[in-house]
């Protein structure tokens, strides 16, 4: 399968953060009728900004975000979600993050895996972030 790329197009100089990659999700997500009554893949990316020098001394969970919490959350909503846009989708994920951990810095990347467009084979994707520094690539 071909992938959008699953950098943030900013870095935060000198910030650490936790990167899951790849995190599928059957979702009830689609301008069709068909995309919300039989659903379909999409594809998450997503980065959180976080200090990651105590939990790297202490080995401590306390010390961290603890990423199992968002991806297990992330699996249980889009088993109910239904909406009709990939945009809509993505402030669901945001909201759910800031649910989980307060306001911390997230980009995200959600990939619709197969858009329902005659003679398109590609995906799509939106890209967002929430609490998210903002640089330019040139202050870097």
């Amino acid at each position: 399968m071909n992938s959008i790329s699953s950098l943030p197009p900013l870095a935060i100089a000198g910030s650490d953060r936790i990167l899951v990659r790849g995190l599928r999700l059957w979702a009830h997500v689609g301008v069709l009728e068909i995309e919300r009554s039989h659903g379909q893949w999409f594809e998450l990316d997503f980065s959180l900004a976080i200090a990651l020098k105590p939990a790297g001394c202490s080995d401590g969970l306390a010390d961290t975000l603890d990423y199992s919490l968002l991806i297990k959350a992330l699996q249980r909503q889009a088993s109910t979600i239904r909406c009709l846009t990939i945009e809509h989708y993505s402030e669901e994920v945001l909201d759910l993050a800031e649910q989980t951990y307060g306001p911390v810095p997230i980009w995200l990347q959600l990939v619709k895996c197969a858009a329902p467009v005659p003679g398109f084979c590609g995906q799509v994707a939106v890209q967002r972030s929430r609490h998210w520094p903002s640089q330019s690539l040139t202050e870097l």
